[in-house]
Order: C-alpha cells, then sequence, then structure tokens
C-alpha cells in the first residue's frame, strides 16, 4: 500500500533534516516508540507498539537511512517483526524544499504488511499506515512549534 502527504515545517531544511536524524527526536515522534537504539550512523533498532483494528503488536525492527542528499531528500526503510502476529516492512522516500516560512516536505510511504496483522483486510490497514504517517509527522511539526515557542519565551 502507498501512502503520500506533505507538511509544512517552520524550520530550515537543515534543522529539519538534523531532527529526523536525532534519536531523541525520532522516538518522541514514532507513534508507540518504545525504545530507538543507535546502530550506526545510518541504522537504528526500534521496538514499537502498535495497534490494527482488535490487534496490538510490538514490532522490534530496523530503520535504515540511504539515497541521502543533505539536506534535500532521503529514503527510510523499516523493517519490524512482531512474533505471530506478523511484520510490516517499508520505505519511505522523504524530500525537503526551502520555501520563505521554513521547510515543505513531502513523503510517500510503500507499506508491506504480513502474518496476521495482513488478514485484517486492506482497509482497515491502510487506515492504520495512514494515520500513524500523520501522527509522525504532526508531533514533528509540533516539535518545531515547540522550539520556536521555548525560544520566543526566553527571547522575552
Amino acid at each position: 500500500m502507498q501512502i503520500t502527504g506533505d507538511y509544512q515545517l517552520a524550520a530550515s531544511p537543515e534543522n529539519v533534516w538534523r531532527a529526523i536524524h536525532d534519536d531523541i527526536v525520532l522516538q518522541r515522534c514514532i507513534p508507540g516508540c518504545k525504545s530507538i537504539e543507535r546502530l550506526s550512523e545510518d541504522q537504528l533498532r526500534a521496538v514499537v507498539t502498535t495497534k490494527v483494528g482488535p490487534v496490538s503488536a510490538t514490532l522490534k525492527g530496523l530503520i535504515t537511512f540511504s539515497e541521502q542528499t543533505p539536506p534535500k531528500s532521503l529514503y527510510l526503510t523499516g523493517s519490524g517483526d512482531g512474533g505471530i502476529v506478523g511484520f510490516a516492512k517499508g520505505g519511505a522516500r522523504v524530500t525537503l524544499e526551502a520555501v520563505p516560512d521554513g521547510t515543505h516536505l513531502n513523503y510517500e510511504i510503500d507499506v508491506a504488511i504480513g502474518g496476521k496483522l495482513a488478514q485484517l483486510g486492506q482497509r482497515l490497514l491502510a487506515g492504520t499506515a495512514k494515520k500513524n504517517s500523520d501522527i509522525f509527522f504532526s508531533n514533528l511539526v509540533a516539535y518545531f512549534n515547540e522550539s520556536i515557542a521555548a525560544t520566543e519565551a526566553v527571547l522575552k
């Protein structure tokens, strides 16, 4: 299944780039993220708990950064195994474009799910995947909005 979207962020492409690569920011933004461990400059191990309809799953997996053109674009690959509940894997192409008020972020995600999770139906899976994508990017927008508010409070 494919998911696309775009967001405006009140930060420069360089700051958005840094945030996307920051373990603490990622853990805060990924819905249900319990932990992130950096394995290398381009790879993370994550534990994420999610719910798809009546099925809850804890997925343990890897996130890999590739095809990076700082601070313009990158490709994220993720895979998670939930044991008997199933698995999820996919990739996200993220592009960043400087605009007068910050950065225009565009994303294209391709997700595949298997096991018991896949038996729940394409419509339910697509809705959950879209919802989690929206939560992630909304959390990223909120991160920058909070940073701006904190900076403005200090400057007053």
